[in-house]
Order: structure tokens, then C-alpha cells, then sequence
């Protein structure tokens, strides 16, 4: 090995040479043994030189020896003699006394460099167990010893040959890290080993320094991991056989090896990482085995080719497109993986799922993943009929506990307070159009000749269509406000929807200031119909109301306790009730109506008029239970908050609050069952006038819808056309809990297990795309709007169902669209394809009724544009073609073509204005009853009301639950005494059933 010093040292031994006065010096007193190599088992010695005169020259010989034992300094002087006379050297007594001084200098430079490396422990005690993975260090270690052994035997005999060999070492700069020792295997030649009568020592021209090359950061190359394998088999011998040694050092240079063939090292945390993913996916398989039964058979062929899944490309796939694939899955993932989608695409073609899962899927109960998928048997997915199964249960829940089986017993209709009016008296309150415009009918799916055109009479109705059971009636003019009678569950009694509609066609009320007149109130029976089963007898009119205080704006039925069994026994005079209904009208009162059962109406009529021909239709005037005016006893005006616009009756028990905006922004709040002096006046008639026992300005103008919250009645809702939404506590009337500022809104729907409202808007105010229906958080979840449905005119109505998770909203364009509502307890915006939860109703176009004429340049057929400012231009120049939808199923429903306009000529924007809309729909509202709550009715400008039954969104759940309601009111009735059933004939007094 080549000798390396360092200048400090070789100064040190000059020194005591001169200080000697020698010019030649043997090592005779057991030379510089060295510490013992730091490999376990090796005992490395430190050369011992001798100088030998012969023939004027000198020589060097190094001598390498093993111990088996831990050397120290100091050795004995015999050993040392020996060693030398072996070597062929002449000792004297002057190299004697020499010797202890090179001792003590070697001494003192080793224990300096072996403490700054491994401390004093390591170098007095046993070297550390771990020497394989410290080899560099072995190698500066055994660079070290030899440098020094070397630089001894230079120094004692050529002093002036080492200071001219061997350079000055040059201090680093400031800042500037020391270079490291070139390692021993670096730049040098690998030696042969020489035998025992060769003699060591340097070439002719000196020692050779090894050539620096610069390291590379974190790896060795090829040569030196050689090298180091060599240098440990030939220098560095342990007790370990050799063969383990090697076997050592080849799986280290195969790990520093391990590279991509890009020259890349690969990435052991990547391969290290994919391995745990893929036993932890092992043990979650083998935790959760779903049953094998039927595996064998092969899967169920789709029906209908099934929409190809977007998703993510596999993982298998990525790691064939990288360069250096780290880490390639087994074949048993592989397998596992396309069990798994194959289970995935089986669970999508199911049509229904099982009776016993929805069960429990209902019950609130962690319901599994697989349960969402595949579709109902309407068609449309699991995901988007579990929240209408969830508002089903929690619907009927609630109203067991909220609603009330029977309230206000003493608000009995009396036949002494209905007065039937004759042919004569009734034309004052009769609508002006004796005939419906011309209409047309187009089903989907149906081969109808559209080409046909009718025209009803008033009061009149179409048969029901015996596929599609949708019913068509006119009420003689222009509909803004309906509502449904409420009835008790199970009861499979006769429907009731109440309509008021103006009097003429183009009658326009100015919203400021009151003003009266004669209005018509009507209560049409469509007959005993249920979720999926229409009526066999074509809709009617049981009786109107006359009433003289101006037009009638809204309208609200007493949720629940005010139905009873038609056939009841009462007193003389006195009628089973139907129901108790609040009317708002344009003199600012409010009017609390107890309606009776037409047939109980009926027989009286035909006792009450014996002189002159008997009307067609049964019109009275009622005297009303009670009235509701704003202001006090001392200050009573109805005039002072002006016009009544809005209704909202208290939903829970015992229904005894009722509210009501106006046009001054004034909300106004009445105690039905008030007994106080100041708030409850009686009548000289018997009637009851009431005044509210709260007013609050709630806004800067007229207030134009009232909601109350279904769950909790301390909570209520208020839109205004101030432009501002504003949820209220009304435990704390001061300052509303929440408001919103958005636009011109039209009216509200709150359903019934969520926190927030939908809300219907005129797009006067609406951005550029933002028309249409937005679901708004009262800002307890803090969503924010979620865009239900966009619309292309002003949404006049809005109705929800809390059966059917649903709304439904018309327009000015004539189209009613239904939308079946996300979970909105969560939030609504990771809703994904919303466009699928919505589906027309039916689309009514105003088209011309004039000839088709052709264009002599393109060859096109074109009609005449649609005119009319009034109804008489409107009427005789168009009619209306209603676009009916299949509602039976959503089967396809979604991948059918977009529908098209009718007409060939292009309709283009802003056509519609100036013109009467004839087509506008004004009035939507759903069922709230049980027995009938997927049915849909609707009115507008025309007239024409249609009723429409959603059979697609009948589910089994909701036939389960209407079966077990009917038998519990069978239960019910039969343990009141009332007869074998709700047809049966009474044998009691009373009985009142909600």
C-alpha cells in the first residue's frame, strides 16, 4: 500500500531523531504495535522495520502479523528482537534506547485519531458486533495504521526522501467543509500476494499517491465494490469463512445495483407501499365473503343496453404505461377485481329491490352500498327514489304525532246558514265565458289524431281517459287560487278541490288599495280516486260559495281534524263537515268557511226550494264562522293594512294560530280558540270576529307568500316583493333569524323534513340563466342555493309534496315540470346528474288556427303568427295544444329525443310579448292526502283545469303503507259502532275520524 502521511507527524519524528543526534534507528524494544483491527476476530499489527547496512544502500522490509489477541503499545522487548532478527536486521544497544521515544510519539498521534472516530470506549474495549455495515470505516481505519507504520520506517532512515515525497496538507478555507480521505480502494491497484521470501517496500522512484476521484453521492461504482470485496478477503481476515463474507458483500453490491435499465434506481417505498395496499385489500376480501350461491350460472342478459360507467383508468393500466414497473399485482387481485365489477353490473340490471331490504333500508338502520344500486321498478335509479321512500316513512310518522283527529267542535255547518240561490241571483257571480277556448289533446306513446279539437262547456268536464286517467274541466275563467280538501288516511272517501277563478277574461285588479265584488268559490268532486286508480264518473261541480268581498287571492283547508265520515248523524240542521277553509280576500278579511258534504247539502237544497225551476248547479250563500280583520276593537279597519294576499294555517295541533300578509308588508297572527274579550267579538248573527293577537312589519312592501315549518311551528318563512326572504322565530318577533335578499319571489314550498325552502321566482329580476326554481337553506346546514330547475318564464306556482320528496311548478310558458328532490339534509351540490330528477308534466303551446299557407321562394309551409291581445282575438284566432308525458314509467324515459314544437315555423324570442297568454299555468298544487298523494291538478289563464296522476312515482313502500292505513281506519270505524265501513250506515251520533 502506498504511504500517506501527514506533515504534523513527520515533524514530530524529525524532532526526536535530532534531539537523539542519530542518523540511523531500528525499532528493537517491540517496534509501534497498533490497536487491533475494528473487525471481530482480527488483530492487525503495525510493521516493524529494520535497517540493513549492505553495500551502502538501504533497505525496507514491512512485516504484516495476525494476532489472535488484542495488541497494545508498549509490546515486549524479546517478541520485538525476534521479529527483527527474522527480518535479517544487526540491532545495537543505541536502537534500544531510541526505540521508547517513536513509541511514545506513535502512541500519543494513534489515541488522538482513534478517540476523535470512535471514542475511548471503542478504542480500549472489543470492536463493535456491527462490522459489515461499517466497511469504509474499517478502511480509513487500516489507511490510517498504515500510513503511520509507513511514515515510521521512512523517518528512520531517509528523513529528507518523506518531506520531499509527500505534500503539505493545505487548511480549508472559511466556510468551506473539509474534503474527506480518499477511501483505500479508490485509484489504487489491487496487489498480488507476495511470498515469503519477497520483500516489501516502494518503487525505485518513491511512494505513488493515489489519484483523487470524486465520489458519487449515496452509491459505489462496480470497480470499487470489487475492490472492497477483495481488500476484505486479502486484508481485513475475521473468523467469519470467506465464503460468507462474499456472500455478504454480493448482496450488498446487488442492492446498490438495483436499478431500472433506464439508469433510474427503482423505488423501494413505491413496491413497499403497493404490497401493504394490496394485504390489506386480502384481509378486507377475506373479512367480508359475500354468498357464492348461483355463481355458476351465468349473469342475467340486460334488457335494455346499460349506460357505459365513466370512471378512472385501472391501476393495472397505469403501471403498463410507466417506465419502470415497480410492482406488478397478482393474478388473484386481477381475478377478485373483475368479480367485483361483474357483481357491480348484475346489481345495476336489477329492476326492483326486495320487499325485506327496503324494510330495513327504511327503519333509519345503516343501510350497505349495494342497496343503492340498481333501479326501482318505475325505472329510475335507487339513489333517487331512497329519499322519497325516507319522506314517506318520516311523512306518515310525523303525522301521526302533529295532527290532530278532531278540532273546533263547535264550528259545525249549519244548513240554517246556507241560503241556495236561484237561475236570477246567480248570474251576478257566474264567470262571464259560458265556453272553454278550443283545445287539443296529445298523449305520448298514445295514437290520438291531434287534429281533433274540443270545447267545453261551463262547469262542465271530459270523461276520464281510461289509460291515462288524466281529467279536464272549465271553470269559466281565469284560476289564481286551488287548494285539496284534507282527508284522513285509509279513508277511500270522494276527493275535493276548491277553485275560485275572476270573472272575466281580461279582468285586471289593481294590487293597491281594497276594493269588492262578486266572486264565485267552487268545490269540484273528482271522486273516490287513489294513487294509481282513477274515477269512473267524470269530474263535477258539488256547490259553490257567492261571495260579494272582491277577488279571491289564496285559500288554506285546516290540515287535519276538521273531516269527518259523510254519513254522520248529527242534529236537526246541522251537516257532517267536510272541512274548515280560510279565504283571503281583496278587502284585506280573511273568512273561515265550515263546509258540509255535498250530499248532506244536497238533501236540503231539495227542501228548501219548492217554487220555480231548480238551478242547474248548487250556489249559496254561506254565513261565515268567523272573520279575521286586522287593527282592535276600539280601532277596527280592513282597510288599514289593504289587501289580504296570503294565507298560512298553523300545520301541527291543535291548528289554532293562522297568519296572513298583506299589502303593506304587515304579517298578521290570529288565536283561533281565543277567549279574551279584546281579541273575540261575538256577531248579532252568531259569527265571530277576531283580531290578531301579534302584528310585525315584516316587510317594505307587500308580503306575497306565508310558509309554515310542517315539523316545528315556531318557525315560519315570509316572501315579500321587497325582494327579501326572511325566516322567522316567533318565540322572538323582533328581527327575523335569517334573510335573504334575492329575486322578485312568487311563492314557497317547505317540505316537510328539511330545513330549507324552494322557492319560485319572476324572472323580471333573474340573471341571464338563473330563471327558474332554487332551493334555498334557512341557514341552520349553511348550503348554499341549489338550482333545481331552470325555467324559461315567470313560475307562477310551486307546489311540494311531502309524500313524494317532490315539486312541482308552473310557468308563463305553459309547461308543468315535476322535480323529485335530492337528500337536502346533506348537501345538495354533490347531487350528480340533476337533470334526470326532472321530467315535464305537460306542455300546453297557443298555436294558430289558420290555414297552413306555402312560401313560393323556400317551398315551406308557414302558419300565421299567434296574435291576440285579448281573449276574444286570442280565442278566435288560436287554440291551445296540450303535450301530455308518459308518467306511467320511466323506463327510457331519460334517453327519448328531446320534444319538438308543433309547428313548423320557428319561434323566436320575445314573439310572446304584447300578447295574452292564453297557455300560462297560474295554479299547481299536489295531494296531500294519502290515498290520492301522486296526483298532480293545475290551472291557468284559460281556464282549463287538468288533474294528472304520477303513477311513476307509486312505489311498493307507499302501497304497503296505504293497506295498512285503511285497515287501522276499517279498525277504527268498526270500534266506533259505525257500520261494517266508511260506506256503511251509521247507527251513532257522531263520529269524527282524521
Amino acid at each position: 500500500m502506498s504511504p500517506a502521511t501527514s506533515y504534523r507527524q513527520q515533524k514530530k519524528v524529525m524532532q526526536s531523531l535530532e534531539r537523539n543526534g542519530r542518523n540511523s534507528t531500528c525499532l528493537n524494544s517491540c517496534g509501534a504495535f497498533m490497536e487491533s483491527c475494528p473487525t471481530s476476530g482480527c488483530a492487525m499489527g503495525i510493521a516493524k522495520n529494520a535497517i540493513e547496512q549492505v553495500d551502502g544502500g538501504t533497505s525496507l522490509s514491512v512485516c504484516m502479523e495476525t494476532c489472535s489477541e488484542n495488541t497494545r503499545w508498549g509490546g515486549q522487548i524479546d517478541t520485538a528482537l525476534e521479529v527483527v532478527t527474522s527480518t535479517g536486521a544487526v540491532v545495537s544497544e543505541a536502537d534500544t534506547a531510541v526505540a521508547p521515544n517513536v513509541e511514545s510519539h506513535l502512541q500519543e498521534e494513534w489515541q488522538s485519531s482513534c478517540c476523535k472516530k470512535r471514542g475511548r470506549e471503542t478504542a480500549e474495549g472489543e470492536p463493535p458486533p456491527k462490522q459489515l455495515k461499517k466497511q469504509p470505516e474499517e478502511t480509513d481505519h487500516r489507511e490510517a495504521s498504515d500510513e503511520i507504520h509507513m511514515s515510521t520506517a521512512m523517518a528512520v532512515t531517509h528523513p529528507e526522501a518523506v518531506s520531499a515525497a509527500v505534500p503539505l496538507k493545505q487548511k480549508p478555507t472559511r466556510c468551506q467543509k473539509p474534503k474527506k480521505k480518499a477511501e483505500i480502494c479508490k485509484g489504487t491497484p489491487l496487489q498480488e500476494p507476495r511470498g515469503q521470501g519477497e520483500v516489501p517496500g516502494p518503487s525505485e522512484n518513491g511512494p505513488s499517491l493515489p489519484e483523487k476521484v470524486p465520489k458519487k453521492r449515496g452509491r459505489k461504482s462496480k470497480a470499487e465494490l470489487l475492490l472492497l470485496k477483495l481488500s476484505q478477503g486479502l486484508d481485513c481476515q475475521s473468523t467469519e469463512p470467506l465464503h460468507q463474507q462474499k456472500s455478504l458483500a454480493s448482496e450488498e453490491s446487488q442492492d446498490c445495483l438495483d436499478t431500472t435499465p433506464g439508469g433510474r434506481p427503482k423505488r423501494r417505498a413505491a413496491k413497499v407501499a403497493l404490497l401493504y395496499l394490496q394485504e390489506l385489500a386480502e384481509e378486507l376480501t377475506s373479512a367480508y365473503q359475500p354468498s357464492t350461491q348461483g355463481t355458476s350460472e351465468s349473469p342475467l342478459e340486460p334488457e335494455e343496453p346499460v349506460r357505459k360507467r365513466r370512471g378512472r383508468k385501472p391501476h393495472e393500466q397505469k403501471l403498463e404505461n410507466d417506465g419502470d414497473a415497480d410492482f406488478v399485482p397478482s393474478e388473484e387481485g386481477l381475478v377478485e377485481a373483475a368479480e367485483a365489477e361483474e357483481e357491480e353490473e348484475n346489481d345495476m340490471l336489477l329492476s326492483e329491490a326486495s320487499e325485506p331490504e327496503l324494510e330495513h333500508s327504511l327503519r333509519g338502520t345503516a343501510r350497505p352500498k349495494a342497496q343503492c344500486r340498481g333501479f326501482a321498478s318505475n325505472g329510475l335509479h335507487n339513489s333517487v327514489m331512497a329519499p322519497v321512500w325516507t319522506s314517506l316513512r318520516v311523512t306518515h310518522h310525523l303525522r301521526e304525532q302533529l295532527h290532530s283527529p278532531w278540532e273546533f267542535p263547535e264550528w259545525i255547518p249549519s244548513a240554517r246558514k246556507w241560503v241556495f240561490l236561484s237561475e236570477s241571483e246567480v248570474n251576478e257571480y257566474l264567470p262571464a265565458e259560458t265556453k272553454s277556448p278550443l283545445f287539443s289533446i296529445n298523449r305520448e306513446g298514445l295514437q290520438e289524431d291531434s287534429s281533433i279539437l274540443y270545447r267545453i262547456n261551463r262547469f262542465n268536464a271530459l270523461q276520464p281517459h281510461e289509460e291515462r286517467l288524466d281529467m279536464t274541466f272549465f271553470v269559466g275563467g281565469p284560476i289564481w287560487a286551488m287548494e285539496w280538501c284534507p282527508a284522513p288516511e285509509g279513508s277511500m272517501a270522494s276527493q275535493y278541490v276548491a277553485i275560485s277563478c275572476n270573472q272575466g277574461m281580461d279582468d285586471r285588479h289593481s294590487l293597491v288599495g281594497i276594493h269588492t265584488g262578486p266572486a264565485l268559490l267552487q268545490f269540484w268532486e273528482l271522486g273516490p280516486i287513489q294513487q294509481d286508480k282513477g274515477s269512473t264518473t267524470k269530474p263535477g261541480l258539488a256547490y259553490a260559495i257567492a261571495t260579494s268581498h272582491g277577488c279571491i287571492w289564496d285559500m288554506k283547508f285546516c290540515p287535519s281534524g276538521a273531516w269527518e265520515l259523510p254519513a254522520t248523524r248529527r242534529k236537526a240542521f246541522q251537516m257532517s263537515r267536510l272541512g274548515l277553509l280560510a279565504v283571503a280576500f281583496s278587502d284585506g278579511k280573511v273568512l273561515l268557511y265550515s263546509l258540509p258534504h255535498a250530499q248532506d247539502l244536497h238533501v236540503y237544497r231539495r227542501a228548501q226550494v219548492t217554487d220555480g225551476p231548480s238551478p242547474r248547479h248548487t250556489i249559496c250563500k254561506v254565513q261565515c264562522v268567523a272573520t279575521l280583520q286586522v287593527g282592535s276593537i276600539q280601532a277596527g279597519s280592513s282597510s288599514e293594512c289593504g289587501q289580504c294576499f296570503t294565507l298560512a294555517w298553523m300545520p301541527t295541533k291543535p291548528h289554532h294560530q293562522l297568519a296572513a300578509g298583506f299589502y303593506d308588508g304587515t304579517v298578521a297572527l290570529w288565536n283561533l280558540s281565543s277567549k279574551s274579550l279584546l281579541q273575540r267579538v261575538r256577531q248579532p248573527n252568531g259569527s265571530l270576529k277576531l283580531y290578531p293577537f301579534h302584528c310585525l312589519l315584516a316587510h317594505d312592501h307587500a308580503v306575497r307568500n306565508i310558509q309554515w315549518c310542517k315539523a316545528n311551528s315556531n318557525f315560519m318563512v315570509t316572501a315579500g316583493n321587497d325582494r327579501k326572504i326572511k325566516f322567522w322565530d316567533l318565540r322572538r318577533l323582533h328581527e327575523p333569524i335569517n334573510s335573504i335578499k334575492r329575486f322578485l319571489s312568487t311563492e314557497i314550498a317547505w317540505l316537510l323534513p328539511y330545513s330549507g325552502i324552494t322557492v319560485a321566482q319572476d324572472n323580471c329580476y333573474a340573471s341571464y340563466g338563473l330563471c327558474g326554481i332554487h332551493y334555498l337553506d334557512a341557514g341552520y346546514l349553511g348550503f348554499r342555493a341549489y338550482f333545481v330547475a331552470p325555467r324559461k318564464g315567470t313560475v307562477w306556482s310551486i307546489s311540494g309534496s311531502d309524500w313524494l320528496n317532490s315539486i312541482a311548478a308552473g310557468d308563463a310558458t305553459g309547461e308543468l315540470v315535476a322535480a323529485m328532490m335530492p337528500d337536502l339534509s346533506v348537501n345538495p351540490h354533490n347531487v350528480k346528474r340533476p337533470s334526470e330528477r326532472r321530467f315535464p308534466v305537460y306542455k300546453a303551446d297557443l298555436l294558430p288556427c289558420g290555414p297552413v299557407s306555402t312560401d313560393a321562394r323556400t317551398g315551406a309551409s308557414e302558419k300565421p303568427p299567434v296574435e291576440g291581445r285579448t281573449y276574444s282575438e286570442s280565442v278566435a284566432r288560436n287554440y291551445i295544444h296540450f303535450q301530455d308525458t308518459d308518467l306511467r314509467s320511466f323506463k327510457g324515459f331519460f334517453r327519448r329525443k328531446s320534444r319538438k314544437q308543433p309547428s313548423t315555423q320557428e319561434v323566436k324570442e320575445g314573439d310572446g310579448l304584447g300578447r295574452l297568454q292564453l297557455e300560462a299555468v297560474h295554479k299547481v298544487r299536489f295531494s296531500p292526502n294519502l290515498d290520492c298523494h301522486s296526483w298532480l291538478v293545475s290551472g291557468g289563464q284559460s281556464g282549463i283545469v287538468r288533474v294528472h296522476c304520477l303513477r311513476a312515482l307509486v312505489s311498493p313502500p307507499s302501497r304497503k303503507l296505504l293497506l295498512e292505513c285503511q285497515a287501522q281506519f276499517s279498525a277504527m270505524y268498526q270500534a266506533e259502532g259505525q257500520g261494517d265501513g266508511p260506506g256503511g250506515n251509521p247507527t251513532g251520533v257522531h263520529t269524527a275520524v282524521s
